[in-house]
C-alpha cells in the first residue's frame, strides 16, 4: 500500500469512528482540519476518503482558518438530506448486480475489487432509473468491501481452464508432506534491487529535517551492480531463508540456495525426511519450462537422498506463491526508506526482519559465479530420473534420488 493510500485510510478510518459523536459542524471543522493537515490537495483526498462533499470539507477549511461564514442552524440529529441507499432501497442490489459479474478476488486476502470504474457504474445505474454520482457509488462500493484498482491492473489475460483444479492439487500435496512431518518449501527470487545510495520507498523516523542523501538518479553503479534475493520459506516452520546472489538468476543459483539452506538448516530440523515439496511459481529461474531446474534438482536429489517433488503454480498467479506475502512482503516492509548501499547491508537487512506472527529470517551473501547461456537437450531431460504426475505432469513431478531414469 502506497503512503498516500495509507493517509487515506487512517482518515477515512478516523472520520468513521467519530462521525456518529458529532454533529454536522463539529463534522465539517474535523474534515476541515484533516485536509489543512494534508495541505495542497487535501480538500480533494479527504472528500474521496470519507465521502464527504469537497464544497463541505473546503468550508470547514475556511470556519477554521476563522473565515466569515453565514450563521446557520445546526439540524438535529437524523436531520439533512437522507442517503440514496436508504431512500432508494433498490440502488445497492442493482449496484451489486452489475459488479458481480466482474468481480475479481484474492483467496489469500479479505479485498475484492472490480474492474469497472465507478464513472461507468454511476452512468449504468443512471440509465436504468436510479440517478447516482460517481462519488457515491464509490462510497457504496467501500461498504459492500470493495476497492477500485488502477486500469493497469485489469487485464489479467485469458484464465487457465484448470487453474482451481491446481490449487486443489497442489494443497493436497502439502497436506500430505506435512501430514507425515515432511518439508514443504514455497521458493521464488525476489525483485533485483540496486546496490548504492539509491532512493528506497517508504519511509521511517528520524530526526525531523535529516533525511538520508540518496543519488538523484538510479543509474546502476558499475562497482556495486545490483542484488538478487533468492528466497526460501518454509511453511511448516514460518522460517525464511534468503540467499544474496551478485552474479544471476539462474536455476543453478536457485538450487544452490536450495541446497545451502538444506545443509545449514533443513536437514536438522527434519532429521527422518526423506522427501521435500517445493511450491513454486511458473517461471523465472525455478519455471515449470526449464530444463535447467530440473537438471540442477535432479543432481540435488541424488545428492541428499530426497524425492524432490515440485508443485507450479499455475500461469498468472505468482501473487499466490506462500513467500510473496508471508516473507517478501515483509523484508519490503523491513527495509523502507532506507538506501541500500551495500551488499552487506542488504544482508543484515533481511536477517532482521521478523513479525508478530513469529517469523525469522536468516540471509547470507553468495558471490558464486551462475553464468548463463547453458543450454540441456531433450536427451539430458530424458535421462532424468523424473517421474510426472498424473494430474498436469508439466506442474508436477518429482525427481527421484537416484541415477536410473524412469520408467
Amino acid at each position: 500500500m502506497t503512503n498516500s493510500m495509507q493517509v487515506a485510510e487512517s482518515v477515512r478510518r478516523r472520520y468513521a469512528v467519530l462521525r456518529p459523536h458529532l454533529d454536522e459542524r463539529q463534522r465539517r471543522l474535523l474534515l476541515g482540519s484533516e485536509a489543512a493537515e494534508l495541505g495542497r490537495g487535501g480538500i480533494k483526498a479527504v472528500a474521496e476518503a470519507t465521502g464527504a462533499h469537497p464544497d463541505t470539507v473546503a468550508r470547514g477549511v475556511r470556519e477554521l482558518e476563522g473565515d466569515p461564514e453565514p450563521k446557520v442552524r445546526v439540524r438535529a440529529p437524523g436531520g439533512g438530506r437522507k442517503r440514496l441507499s436508504e431512500s432508494d432501497p433498490k440502488l445497492m442490489a442493482r449496484l451489486q448486480a452489475l459488479v458481480d459479474p466482474e468481480t475479481r478476488g484474492d483467496p489469500m486476502s479479505l479485498l475484492v475489487w472490480t474492474t469497472k470504474s465507478t464513472r461507468n457504474l454511476a452512468g449504468a445505474l443512471t440509465a436504468m432509473g436510479h440517478p447516482v454520482s460517481d462519488r457515491t457509488v464509490a462510497r457504496m462500493l467501500g461498504s459492500l468491501g470493495f476497492s477500485l484498482q488502477g486500469n493497469a491492473k485489469t487485464a489479467e489475460g485469458n484464465q487457465h481452464g484448470d487453474r482451481d483444479a491446481q490449487f486443489r492439487y497442489l494443497a493436497g500435496q502439502v497436506g500430505q508432506h506435512t501430514e507425515h512431518g515432511q518439508p514443504v518449501v514455497s521458493v521464488d527470487a525476489k525483485k533485483k534491487e540496486l546496490v548504492g545510495a539509491f532512493k528506497n520507498g517508504g519511509r521511517e523516523y528520524a530526526p525531523a529535517g535529516t533525511p538520508e542523501q540518496v543519488n538523484v538518479h538510479d543509474f546502476p553503479d558499475k562497482e556495486l551492480g545490483k542484488a538478487i534475493p533468492y528466497g526460501i520459506y518454509d511453511v511448516s516452520a514460518n522460517t525464511g531463508w534468503v540467499s544474496v546472489g551478485t552474479d544471476h538468476d539462474t536455476s543453478a543459483f536457485a538450487v544452490a540456495t536450495l541446497r545451502t539452506w538444506w545443509e545449514t538448516i533443513g536437514r536438522a530440523r527434519y532429521p527422518g525426511a526423506d522427501r521435500l515439496l517445493i511450491c513454486a511459481d511458473g517461471g523465472g529461474s525455478n519455471g515449470s519450462r526449464v530444463r535447467a531446474w530440473k537438471i540442477e534438482l535432479a543432481t540435488f536429489a541424488a545428492d541428499t537422498g530426497l524425492a524432490v517433488t515440485v508443485a507450479h503454480l499455475p500461469p498468472g498467479t505468482s501473487k499466490w506463491n506462500k513467500i510473496e506475502h508471508r516473507l517478501f512482503s515483509q523484508i519490503t516492509l523491513n527495509w523502507r526508506g532506507r538506501p541500500l548501499t551495500s551488499h552487506q547491508v542488504i544482508v543484515d537487512l533481511i536477517a532482521n526482519t521478523s513479525t508478530a506472527t513469529g517469523l525469522s529470517v536468516r540471509a547470507v551473501l553468495d558471490t558464486g559465479q551462475y553464468p548463463t547461456g547453458i543450454s540441456y537437450s531433450d536427451k539430458d531431460i530424458a535421462a532424468l530420473p523424473l517421474v510426472r504426475h498424473d494430474f498436469h505432469g508439466d506442474w508436477n513431478y518429482t525427481l527421484l534420488p537416484n541415477d536410473t531414469p524412469s520408467r
